[in-house]
């Protein structure tokens, strides 16, 4: 049997994972602006090599291994080293702590998503996917530029957020993902508007509208499972009361 490789999909993957290399070099050197667009982009690489591969039937076992090695690059080192760079340096060892965790998660996410596909990962997400927690930390960094032009000193907040971003990668909570979405199924036509919507906020002020998306996609997500939390517990009492 002929063996090799699908050349676009990897193609693809490997965009993301020199998208991820360039946003550490960029904040190695301060440019975190720079740093955290580069991670904006890996995700639309990231996004981009899923779908080819699935339209193409090109998904190979090699193709998963890759990305996920893409993905830690990109969105789980990459964060990391600008966090730690931009706001996390000041806290000296706990800031350090703080990134690696971050690092550390995002790779243990991967490898229990790997170990999880095919079998009991079902459509959502368990725990916050690793390009999500990434794409909120560069949306963070971008945000906070727009509003204060400056680097955070001694910023707590940061560091909290840096630790809840880790914790709900390895949790349990159900968080939803692009691979939900079909795009060959018909769908409603207010879609459609909400995307056309989406598309028009980003554009009049991109730094602004990222951060308040990301925001709806962490906070929205909390509440869903807060929701569903209480939903179970009534099941559960309903059930035992029967």
């Amino acid at each position: 049997m002929r063996k090799g490789i699908y050349i676009l999909p990897n193609t693809l993957t490997l965009c993301g994972m020199f998208c991820g290399f360039y946003s550490i070099l960029a904040a190695l050197k301060g440019a975190y602006l720079d740093a955290a667009w580069a991670i904006l982009i890996a995700d639309i690489f990231d996004g981009l090599d899923g779908w080819v591969a699935r339209l193409t039937h090109s998904t190979t076992r090699f193709g998963i291994e890759l990305d996920s090695l893409s993905d830690l690059v990109a969105f789980g080192v990459a964060p990391a080293v600008m966090l730690y760079k931009w706001a996390l340096a000041p806290f000296g060892r706990v800031g350090f702590a703080a990134a690696f965790l971050f690092v550390a998660c995002g790779a243990l996410r991967l490898a229990r998503y790997n170990v999880q596909m095919g079998s009991t990962e079902s459509k959502a997400f368990t725990g916050m996917p690793i390009p999500g927690a990434a794409t909120i930390v560069a949306t963070l960094v971008i945000f906070y530029y727009e509003i204060w032009e400056t680097v955070p000193v001694k910023n707590y907040f940061i560091l909290l957020f840096t630790l809840l971003l880790a914790v709900l990668m390895v949790s349990t909570l159900r968080f939803h993902g692009a691979k939900e979405l079909n795009f060959r199924e018909r769908k409603p036509f207010w879609i459609l508007v909400a995307i056309v919507i989406v598309l028009v906020l980003v554009v009049m002020h991109p730094p602004i509208a990222l951060f308040f998306f990301a925001m709806i996609y962490l906070i929205g997500g909390i509440i869903e499972n807060i929701i569903l939390y209480y939903r179970r517990r009534k099941q559960i009492h309903k059930a035992g009361v029967v």
